[in-house]
């Protein structure tokens, strides 16, 4: 007893203890504290699941199916993603309004708090492409001349030169991009909806699809301009071409017919 009061008394003892209950503190907080934080963000994502499955039954599983497995009335959704949910429903195509050759843009019926719900869902029956973050569909610091180079190599074959859109066969058609939210045009590369084919980052990268949209936002922006005037809807080369050669070569004609009728008059007189 008296050895145990000696050291009591000494007078590192109490720095001793302080550091071995901090040790003891930092050591359960370690065992304990990012179990319990993983396990209430487990349990959050569980719910968000479990509601966006209530979501798909009541509004997505009479076309493609109750486990998302597709019917012949709408594709398998297993492995497209949560991108594709988010564009879907979020430009309102889905759910459709009506079966036909293209689904096309209308009202959207779902909160954005919904849409993730059903994208949460949707992505825990497969893996896909994630919903992209802002960094990555902002056209800040994007080089608009080498998305326009890229926009018009795999793009303007359908979705004409400035965007505007144009007609595919079976009556299905390329839609126009004015005004589409930056992030849907992000996403509609990353799954390829409907009649667009996929661009991966394997084929265009995440700066690639970054400059397209930076194009596409400077010549459909709210200011601009066409530099060369009247730009006839900005349907491209084609159509402008032909403008000119009905209606410029129509007048040329039709004034050389006027000159030619002028000048016999006058040598009859």
């Amino acid at each position: 007893m008296k050895k145990l009061s000696a050291r009591r008394r000494h007078p590192l003892a109490a720095l001793v203890v302080l550091l071995l209950a901090l040790a003891a503190t930092g050591g359960l907080y370690a065992a304990f504290a990012p179990a319990d934080k993983a396990q209430a963000d487990e349990t959050a994502q569980s719910l968000t699941i479990e509601e966006g499955k209530k979501l798909y039954a009541v509004g997505c599983a009479s076309c493609h199916g109750t486990g998302a497995q597709g019917t012949t009335d709408g594709p398998s959704l297993v492995g497209v993603g949560a991108a594709a949910v988010d564009f879907q429903v979020g430009t309102g195509r889905m759910p459709a309004q009506q079966p036909g050759a293209q689904v096309p843009r209308k009202k959207v019926i779902y909160t954005q708090a919904e849409i993730d719900q059903l994208a949460a869902y949707i992505s825990s029956l497969g893996a896909g492409p994630a919903v992209p973050t802002k960094n990555q569909y902002s056209p800040e610091g994007a080089d608009i001349a080498k998305g326009g180079e890229l926009f018009r190599t795999n793009c303007a074959q359908c979705h004409n030169f400035t965007g505007k859109g144009g007609a595919l066969t079976h009556g299905k058609f390329a839609p126009s991009l004015e005004g589409v939210d930056p992030k849907h045009i992000y996403e509609a590369m990353q799954t390829g909806p409907q009649n667009m084919p996929s661009f991966p980052d394997t084929t265009l990268s995440e700066q690639n699809k970054k400059d397209i949209i930076a194009y596409l936002d400077a010549v459909n922006g709210d200011d601009t301009e066409s530099p060369g005037g009247l730009e006839l809807g900005g349907l491209g080369p084609v159509s402008e071409g032909l403008f000119a050669w009905v209606f410029g070569l129509g007048g040329l004609i039709a004034i050389a017919v006027w000159l030619a009728a002028r000048t016999a008059k006058a040598k009859k007189s």
